[in-house]
């Protein structure tokens, strides 16, 4: 083998090295700064329901099941089921620090460091204010504890290795706090903040491409992936006013689950209505719905 050949491909195996390096280490992660701030759980409980906490985490068949582990969630990669995250110190989170609970929210890392999957929807929660996440720390510590070990997912080779939820990060995560837009009404962005952070809409309203990360360029415009292989319909502004919904009809949708025709929201929807949506206030339907018809 002559020289040329052998500097070649040792110039390309250090190359590969370096891409494996980056991939699997350069994810990125934020640092928050809690320390100084302090936690009001009758607003942490509201910044549950904002946040949908209920439906992933509860199973309603089970007895003293509320935030216990949650109903297994269908997909096109495996069956994924909810973490008791009660205050349970041996199958909760009774054992976490509030920079445990702020790392695995907004970074998808638990505190022994290993990567979650992204059906936690961390990818939006990234976006979460810090008092939003103190508040909503003080609140999980009020909860019943609950010992409930956590029903194993059901991944196939290679989906249940959470290693590669690294290089996964590294091309898909945009990790940063959520900041308002200075040009927008502070109406527009508190429904700008719910949609995209705390209400992570865009998880199941948004198309995923083959490695399951969403498709930023057609936000919100629908999936054929949903939960259980649901088909999610299209929240765009322009589909939204095409299927008779106007700002007003939103907020009331939002609130009881009725739509234009009269029909009520079901399926998936209408678990996100009884555990969420229904709670918002008045005033952040009418964000939400404000944000919907002007993004």
């Amino acid at each position: 083998m002559s020289k040329g050949l052998l500097g070649a491909l040792g110039i390309g195996a250090v190359l590969a090295l370096v891409l494996a390096a980056y991939l699997f280490f350069g994810f990125p992660e934020q640092t928050r700064n809690l320390g100084a701030l302090s936690g009001d759980p009758v607003r942490g409980e509201y910044i549950s329901k904002l946040a949908g906490c209920v439906a992933c985490h509860t199973d309603p068949k089970a007895a003293d099941g509320f935030l216990a582990g949650g109903l297994p969630i269908e997909t096109p990669f495996g069956i994924f089921v909810g973490p008791n995250i009660t205050p349970d110190t041996e199958t909760g989170i009774g054992n976490w620090s509030l920079d445990d609970f702020a790392g695995a929210v907004i970074n998808g890392r638990s505190p022994n460091g290993s990567h979650y999957y992204p059906v936690f929807p961390y990818a939006s929660y990234g976006g979460m204010a810090d008092q939003d996440l103190v508040d909503l720390w003080a609140y999980l510590q009020t909860v019943p504890a609950r010992n409930t070990a956590r029903k194993s997912n059901q991944l196939s080779f290679p989906f249940n290795v959470r290693l590669l939820m690294a290089p996964w990060k590294t091309l898909f995560l945009n990790s940063e706090p959520w900041s308002p837009n200075p040009d927008k009404s502070d109406d527009w962005n508190r429904g700008a903040y719910i949609v995209n952070a705390l209400g992570h809409c865009g998880e199941c309203h948004t198309p995923r491409g083959a490695f399951g990360n969403a498709l930023n360029s057609r936000k919100l415009s629908g999936s054929l992936t949903g939960p259980g292989g649901e088909k999610v319909p299209s929240i765009t502004a322009e589909d939204l006013t095409k299927a008779g919904w106007t700002t007003s009809l939103m907020a009331i949708g939002l609130k009881i689950g009725i739509t234009p025709t009269g029909d009520f929201l079901g399926g998936s929807m209408g678990e996100v209505l009884s555990d969420s949506t229904s709670h918002y206030t008045d005033e952040d339907l009418a964000a939400v719905a404000s944000y919907l018809f002007n993004e």
